[in-house]
C-alpha cells in the first residue's frame, strides 16, 4: 500500500504542471482564430487589455482598450474581445487563419502583465471542450484521485 501511494504521488508530480496556461490559442469551427488570456486582475489596476502577435521582429497590435493605443487598420473590423468569467478576456480574429506566418507569437497584456505563447501554424488545435480540458492541469487530478482511491480501498 505504501508503494502504491508513493507511485501515485510521483505520478501526480510528473503529470500536473506547476501552473495552468494563462494564454491559449485555437481555431474555432468557423476557422476564426481565438486567443484566451486568463490573467487575474490585481487590486487597484485599470481594467485594460492588449492583444498582439509577432512574427520575426514585427509586432502587430490586434485589439486594445488602452487609451492612446489603436489596433492596426487591417484588424479593426476583424477582431472582437469579450470578458471571460471569472477573469480574463477572449479575442476572436476573423479571416486571418489562411495568411498566418509559420511561427507566430501571440501576446496578451492584461492589467500590465504580459503573457505569450509561440504557435506553429500547422499545430493550431481546434477549440473543442475536450482539447481544452486535456490542456488543463485539472484533467489529471481525476486519474490521480482514482489511483489514491485504489491504494486505500
Amino acid at each position: 500500500m505504501l508503494t502504491s501511494l508513493f507511485l501515485c504521488g510521483a505520478l501526480g508530480v510528473l503529470v500536473i504542471p506547476a501552473r495552468s496556461e494563462l494564454i491559449s490559442v485555437c481555431l474555432e469551427e468557423d476557422n476564426d482564430l481565438r486567443v484566451d488570456c486568463r490573467i487575474e486582475p490585481k487590486p487597484n489596476k485599470i481594467n485594460s487589455y492588449e492583444f498582439s502577435w509577432s512574427s520575426g521582429t514585427k509586432e502587430s497590435l490586434i485589439n486594445t482598450n488602452v487609451s492612446g493605443s489603436a489596433a492596426e487598420a487591417q484588424f479593426r473590423d476583424k477582431s472582437e474581445v469579450v470578458e471571460l468569467e471569472p477573469h480574463g478576456y477572449r479575442m476572436t480574429l476573423k479571416g486571418f487563419t489562411e495568411t498566418l506566418p509559420h511561427n507566430t507569437t501571440y501576446m496578451c497584456k492584461i492589467f500590465g502583465q504580459v503573457e505569450s505563447v509561440l504557435v506553429e501554424k500547422e499545430k493550431l488545435e481546434p477549440c473543442s471542450a475536450v482539447s481544452l480540458f486535456l490542456k488543463s492541469s485539472w484533467s489529471w487530478i481525476v486519474p490521480l484521485l482514482i489511483c489514491l482511491y485504489r491504494a486505500y480501498c
